[in-house]
């Protein structure tokens, strides 16, 4: 009978043990998710705030900016077409 209990014992203080370590590392991992994300956001901001001057000054490269491609000929076409 006493070993029973001893064993009930060590088994619930093993899962107790497996609990906590569980607890700890799903907190230690949100806490790192969220301080990236913090991060993240705040470089966006301090980004957002710069000139294009100050951009290329750091190095950052501007935004892509929307194309309009003409091919040869197209608007002698949309003349002829009218």
């Amino acid at each position: 009978m006493m070993m029973e209990a001893e064993m009930a014992h060590t088994q619930t203080r093993v899962d107790r043990h497996r609990l906590l370590g569980l607890v700890l590392k799903t907190t230690a991992t949100a806490i790192a998710a969220l301080k990236t994300w913090q991060r993240a956001v705040s470089r966006r901001r301090a980004i957002a705030g710069l000139t294009p001057e100050r951009l290329r000054d750091i190095g950052h490269a501007e935004a892509p900016a929307p194309v309009l491609e003409v091919k040869a000929g197209l608007v002698t076409n949309l003349i002829a077409m009218r």
